[in-house]
């Protein structure tokens, strides 16, 4: 148990019954605390200057502001309140556009109960979430812009990843990377999910043979 103050989250969807299903899903947690709750883009950007929370909730389609309107708003006025994009909307332009407005993450709501407080503790890390179809989304693009002879990225995979890639094709557990690293093994196993998806590998021989041609591991 830690003494650090939990993280202040600023929760924003017109929805009263999701904002109280997922504001239970967010102060089961003793690390997270919900301080405001607002019911459209513009209220959001109130309260957050009020507040000035750790990290701002938003859903895309409310009133007045939508999501990614007050995500661009408040990574100019408030940069150091991180976002995630908690949305129903699993679609490849809604996807870019939030991570273009500032946005850490990019959450579906009908997993959220499966992956809300692991995008919450992500981004409170500095580490990008995506759900798996955003991730395929991201390979797609980067294989366009290979198409196309533009410039790519200059890595495939963050360096955290690189880190468990390693670990991973060492040998070592999910359990045994997560201790050493202070992660939890649900992590692991979602980076190391990521790693595959990304990479376009099968399994951890794959992973292991990847590894090896890129010279984290000697054969």
């Amino acid at each position: 148990m830690t003494d650090a103050s939990p993280t202040r989250i600023l929760l924003a969807d017109d929805h009263a019954l999701v904002r109280r299903g997922v504001r239970l899903i967010l102060d089961g947690e003793p690390d997270l605390t919900v301080v405001a709750e607002a019911a459209d883009g513009a209220e959001a950007l109130e309260l957050a200057r009020e507040h000035r929370p750790d990290l701002a909730v938003l859903d895309i389609a409310m009133p007045r502001l939508t999501g990614l309107q007050a995500a661009r708003e408040l990574s100019r006025t408030l940069p150091e309140t991180r976002i995630l994009v908690l949305t129903m909307y699993d679609n490849e332009q809604f996807f870019f556009e939030a991570l273009a407005a500032g946005a850490s993450g990019y959450v579906l709501k009908s997993v959220a109960d499966r992956d809300l407080v692991e995008a919450c503790h992500a981004t409170m890390r500095g580490e990008p979430f995506l759900y798996p179809g955003a991730v395929n989304a991201l390979i797609h693009n980067y294989l366009d812009l290979a198409r196309q002879g533009r410039s790519l990225p200059a890595k495939a995979i963050t360096d955290r990843e690189e880190q468990i890639l390693k670990l991973v094709a060492e040998g070592h557990t999910s359990q045994r990377i997560a201790d050493m690293l202070v992660i939890s093994p649900k992590t692991v196993e979602r980076h190391r999910a990521n790693l595959l998806a990304k990479l376009g590998l099968k399994d951890r021989l794959e992973l292991t043979r990847y590894a090896i041609r890129v010279g984290l591991i000697e054969p």
